[in-house]
């Protein structure tokens, strides 16, 4: 089963901010009863990874590279396959 970590937007006191609020890139709300995008976070499906920044495109940047780290396996795996053929 494929990992997955979903983004969620936040305002400042904790709670969710929903979907359909945009945004401008820096946060600033473009819906009448948004206070604002305080933060970004995104928490894996693996349980072990979980990320919470005021820059959303960080926060989806390292998700994406967490994501693929899944993909490519665990990495005493991948350290055990890397055989020296000399």
């Amino acid at each position: 089963m494929p990992f997955h970590a979903p983004l969620t937007n936040h305002h400042a006191d904790g709670t969710l901010c929903p979907a359909d609020h945009k945004h401008t890139s820096s946060g600033k709300p473009l819906h009448d009863d948004c206070p604002g995008r305080s933060y970004t976070q995104a928490v894996c499906s693996c349980g072990g990874w979980e990320m919470r920044q005021r820059g959303k495109g960080y926060v989806t940047e390292c998700r994406r590279r967490h994501l693929a780290s899944h993909a490519q396996g665990p990495k005493v795996l991948r350290d055990l396959l890397c055989l020296d053929a000399s």
